[in-house]
């Protein structure tokens, strides 16, 4: 169970305030513009339909460009594996983590269903500014609900998982 912020209302059910240290607002897939669930997918995880929580081609891509390019690492962690990491791991970039984060990926393959997967992520994922998911960054950095964002404030919050702390508007 997430973590909720404590929200205080008035009589005439007006937000007032919210405290906490996280932002969120659980949002049923059904309700997530299904354009923004789209581009997630093609930025994040093309595969994510077909594959069972490890993309292996993608994984021999980084390993590969790792190999022979220095900088920083890249990864090749499904949304499955990006869940598991965020639930369950630290984000240290060892190969014992990302074992662990495999085997936890395709362990919540099993359990879930691909929605269920999709659904939790996307009102999991950290965007920065203390917003988790992606209703509580639309409310975050433009104000709106999902279902009021534009096509260029969906790209924006699509774009965030990379870098949340670095690529948040408000930053």
């Amino acid at each position: 169970q997430p973590h909720q912020p404590l929200r205080v209302l008035s009589a005439d059910g007006q937000l007032i305030g919210e405290f906490g240290a996280e932002r969120r607002r659980f949002v049923p897939l059904k309700d997530i513009p299904k354009p923004m669930q789209d581009a997630l997918l093609a930025v994040e995880d093309s595969d994510f339909w077909t594959h069972a929580g490890i993309d292996f081609g993608g994984i021999a891509r980084a390993f590969l460009r790792n190999l022979t390019h220095s900088g920083p690492l890249h990864g090749a962690s499904t949304i499955t594996q990006q869940l598991a990491r965020d639930t369950y791991l630290s984000k240290e970039q060892r190969w014992t983590r990302k074992a662990v984060e495999a085997l936890l990926a395709i362990k919540i393959e099993h359990a879930l269903t691909k929605e269920q997967i999709l659904e939790i992520y996307m009102n999991q994922i950290h965007l920065g500014n203390r917003a988790y998911g992606f209703a509580a960054a639309a409310e975050r950095y433009f104000g709106k609900t999902l279902d009021k964002l534009d096509t260029g404030e969906m790209a924006l919050l699509i774009g965030l998982p990379k870098d949340p702390n670095r690529l948040n508007p408000v930053r």
